[in-house]
């Protein structure tokens, strides 16, 4: 077995059930994994769709979820998750804010990764980071990373 991710609420690049969207719920899916590497200290959780704003002519890639310091005592995080594991720390999505924010494609079928990092360091306390300060934090302390894939279209 290798280090992985997914979740109970929808298969690797298959389509994210309405209830984790800005038309349903809006809260977060369950994600699981296992394998951790040995060398791990913490993990780190990036939630993005590289496809806005028209997966035709994408412009830029927005966040949705920003999670790091996850202990390695952790193998999942349940669906609408409000209190996250002791000790992890929350950056700022692309709402200026903490939190899950669930898909809400303007317009066509977006792509979301959610993207899981074994570190091999805790990280120091980084203020709310956004997603481009923890990567520059993170980059040289990456011992594997995996991602699950889900899609979404809106409906109305």
């Amino acid at each position: 077995m290798t280090f992985s991710i997914n979740s109970d609420a929808f298969k690797h690049e298959h389509e994210i059930p309405s209830k984790y969207t800005c038309e349903g719920d809006n809260i977060s899916p369950s994600l699981n994994w296992s394998e951790l590497p040995s060398r791990a200290k913490s993990l780190a959780l990036i939630v993005d769709d590289p496809d806005a704003p028209d997966p035709e002519n994408p412009q830029r890639t927005w966040v949705h979820w920003v999670l790091y310091n996850i202990p390695v005592t952790v193998n999942n995080l349940e669906e609408a998750i409000t209190n996250l594991p002791m000790g992890t720390k929350e950056g700022l999505n692309d709402w200026n804010r903490t939190g899950y924010g669930g898909p809400c494609p303007p317009i066509g079928r977006h792509r979301y990764f959610f993207k899981l990092y074994a570190l091999d360091i805790v990280l120091p306390e980084l203020n709310q980071p956004n997603k481009h300060k923890l990567e520059k934090e993170m980059e040289k302390h990456i011992i594997k990373s995996v991602t699950l894939i889900g899609t979404y279209q809106k409906v109305k």
